[in-house]
């Protein structure tokens, strides 16, 4: 079979595709637009035994024999520093760096921002009920994450929209051809120039903020490294809102084609937990697992894949796996248990998911809660969805609702620190200390 996997056109319904896979070539080898081979890994089983397999790793160079090193296609040696983040290094380097940021993620921390949250989701909601319409994903669905790990690292907020710009033209190309990932050069050397001078700015005023207890931590020595910095703060902007605005947008596009689950949901609020975790199972916000190789030849499912060569765990198909999740294809709310595999597993899960969650949580039981007539405005086939391999999320998403009035007593305030955001101070570096009120966890 010849297919885009990473095309709009795929993107809108992948499910069948998979399905197929899974019932016959659950272990799949692909060619990528930029022509080299990758495996697709469809079972739930199989994803899961992939995404702890230590024979799977995210050191290419140490996965690669010296010929394929040699056929690597190019990177501008300013993009070099990227490959330094989490995403991309395996134990020991790994640990070490996660480590420097976890405590920012654990839920007990992450639980002081719920009244930040919601302040931010109402203020949102304000500019948009008077007019009847939105583009849930634009109004919505995109300022809610991109703020909040704005006002964590201590980001100016207003340059949340061109981080986004930035982090998708980067996404996109990773599934492009030569000449198209050469055209996302300028987006990728924007944005890090721009990392570069938030770091020279915390350098010489530091603040109550994440960004201040990173650098800090670089400044200490032996645990972060400059280009670690960078590409730290490269992934948080990155990973810190492109899951959670595919949560919100695919999420409400399920419910919308989902009436009787979302008129359960508006009846019941307190469904919102298991709601968010089945809306995580049903139209995952990431597709795939980020890029691993085989650092030796290794055989899933009677199939095996040569040393070198890239494997890509797909977490939508595992998601819709029968053998794992009764009625797959069905949305259900109350489903459990729900063991779904869209925050990954093993060492590499993710950081942001108890972030991700509340934002998920609150986001949606707000918009349902002030506005419950809420619809589709434009025909489902319509929709058009972003290119990439990683994510699977919508450029647009409009919607259509009776108008309504502003909620009194409701101070607008975008830009600025809500009252539980949590705050850093230099004792909280995560070279040596934590974030305030947090002693005793250990996340």
């Amino acid at each position: 079979m010849s297919i885009d996997i990473a095309s709009s056109k795929f993107k809108a319904n992948p499910y069948p595709f998979y399905a197929r896979l899974r019932a016959d070539e659950p272990v799949y080898r692909i060619t990528l637009a930029d022509k080299q081979p990758a495996w697709l890994i469809t079972r739930y089983d199989d994803v899961a035994a992939t995404l702890k397999d230590e024979r799977f790793i995210k050191d290419r160079l140490k996965a690669l024999t010296p010929e394929q090193v040699a056929k690597q296609p190019w990177m501008p040696r300013a993009f070099q520093p990227l490959a330094r983040n989490m995403l991309e290094v395996d134990p020991p380097d790994h640990t070490r760096l996660r480590a420097l940021v976890q405590k920012a993620f654990t839920p007990r921390l992450v639980e002081q921002m719920r009244e930040r949250i919601e302040t931010l989701t109402g203020e949102l909601l304000d500019v948009v009920v008077r007019r009847g319409q939105m583009d849930l994903i634009h109004d919505y669905a995109l300022p809610v994450p991109t703020t909040i790990i704005a006002e964590m690292l201590g980001v100016p907020v207003k340059d949340r929209h061109k981080f986004h710009r930035w982090s998708s033209a980067i996404l996109m190309a990773s599934a492009s051809s030569w000449w198209g990932t050469m055209k996302i050069i300028p987006h990728g050397l924007a944005f890090l120039r721009y990392i570069r001078k938030l770091v020279i700015k915390r350098r010489a005023d530091p603040r109550d903020d994440l960004l201040t207890a990173l650098v800090q931590a670089e400044e200490a020595g032996q645990q972060l490294s400059e280009d670690e910095l960078v590409a730290m703060v490269f992934l948080l902007l990155l990973a810190g809102h492109e899951t959670t605005v595919n949560l919100i947008g695919n999420g409400m596009l399920a419910l919308l084609q989902n009436r009787d689950q979302l008129d359960r949901l508006c009846r019941d609020p307190a469904l919102i937990k298991p709601a968010i975790e089945e809306l995580l199972r049903y139209d995952s916000p990431v597709e795939t697992a980020t890029e691993r190789r085989a650092c030796e030849d290794v055989t899933v499912a009677g199939v095996t894949i040569p040393r070198g060569e890239l494997v890509m765990a797909v977490i939508a198909s595992a998601n819709r796996d029968e053998r794992q999740f009764d009625n797959p294809d069905k949305l259900d709310i109350t489903r459990e248990p729900n063991k779904h595999l869209s925050f990954g597993l093993g060492t590499h899960y993710c950081l942001g998911a108890p972030l991700a969650r509340l934002e998920g949580q609150i986001a949606v039981n707000s918009l349902l809660r002030r506005i419950g007539d809420v619809r589709l405005a434009v025909a489902p086939e319509s929709l058009r969805w972003r290119r990439g391999l990683v994510v699977r999320g919508l450029l647009a998403l409009p919607v259509a609702f009776s108008k309504q009035g502003v909620q009194p007593k409701r101070v607008l305030g975008l830009l600025r620190f809500g009252p539980k955001t949590p705050h850093w101070n230099k004792s909280a570096s995560p070279a040596g200390g934590r974030p305030q009120g947090v002693a005793a966890d250990r996340g």
